[in-house]
């Protein structure tokens, strides 16, 4: 038995939840959930996944204590809509981040954590929520079309608690290393109640523009050097802005405007260097 709660306007708004102590992984459990005929809205929380996954199929690492975190939604709306999702979790993610973490000034960090704004939790494009510059959490969408017709979505959020991985080639933290005395527990309720405003602003999809002007106005990096790894291929140039499809605009060297949809993103000294 786990001490995960939902927070107080999430139970009011009628969300479910499933607590785990260890589990394979949430989202596959969601999408299980899904397939089994559960009509979602339901959270599936956890101290440590086993079997965790993050974007393009890599590993997720989730030590014993860190949360792992999914929401099974079937939006009415359509696949292109229900896609932007992502940044309806990292708006709730990083408020929920952003009323835990402590005020303070920036720390310069090795991928860009001098170019954040005026607080010490950003996002970054497409799925990731940094402090200080560094990696502190992570959302993946998945998806899946039911026998129903409806899509099934996945939302799949980790955050580092306790610890944070090592070995990566980006800079990653934890509460814990950043001196935030919290639960796994809280971080989740926080979590869950965040969500809820932030979905009401998304509507069914409607309200799209809303959610990422949010985004936007927590986004790290806007109007910095940005480089885009794409397999292999490495576009430099400014990030001017997220487009209202959710795109990363990139302005090059001979004024072009680029629209990324899925790449890796380093900021600062990181983007500049061309060696």
């Amino acid at each position: 038995m786990t001490g995960f709660t939902l927070g107080p306007k999430a139970r009011a708004a009628g969300y479910r939840l499933r607590g785990h102590d260890t589990i394979g992984s949430t989202n596959t459990e969601a999408l299980a959930a899904a397939a089994a005929g559960d009509p979602g809205g339901i959270w599936f929380a956890a101290l440590q996944q086993t079997e965790g996954r993050g974007r393009r199929g890599r590993q997720w690492i989730n030590p014993h204590g860190n949360l792992a975190a999914t929401l099974l939604i079937l939006p009415d709306a359509d696949p292109a809509s229900s896609a932007t999702l992502g940044f309806v979790a990292g708006v709730a993610l990083n408020r929920a981040l952003s009323a835990i973490l402590p005020g303070g000034m920036v720390k310069i960090g090795i991928d860009g954590a001098d170019l954040l704004g005026g607080g010490r939790v950003a996002l970054k494009w497409p799925n990731d929520v940094l402090a200080d510059g560094a990696k502190l959490a992570g959302i993946l969408l998945e998806a899946s079309k039911l026998s129903s017709g409806q899509q099934a979505v996945a939302i799949g959020i980790g955050v580092n608690v306790v610890a944070a991985p090592e070995g990566l080639p980006y800079p990653a933290t934890s509460l814990v290393a950043l001196g935030v005395p919290c639960s796994v527990e809280s971080v989740f309720e926080a979590l869950s109640d965040a969500w809820v405003d932030a979905f009401r602003l998304w509507n069914d999809g409607r309200g799209v523009g809303d959610v990422l002007k949010h985004w936007r106005a927590s986004a790290a990096g806007i109007g910095a050097p940005v480089a885009v790894n794409q397999d292999g291929d490495v576009l430099r140039g400014i990030f001017e802005t997220i487009d209202d499809d959710g795109r990363l605009i990139v302005r090059t060297d001979d004024t072009r405007r680029i629209a990324i949809t899925a790449g890796d993103v380093h900021f600062g000294a990181t983007a500049s260097a061309r060696s």
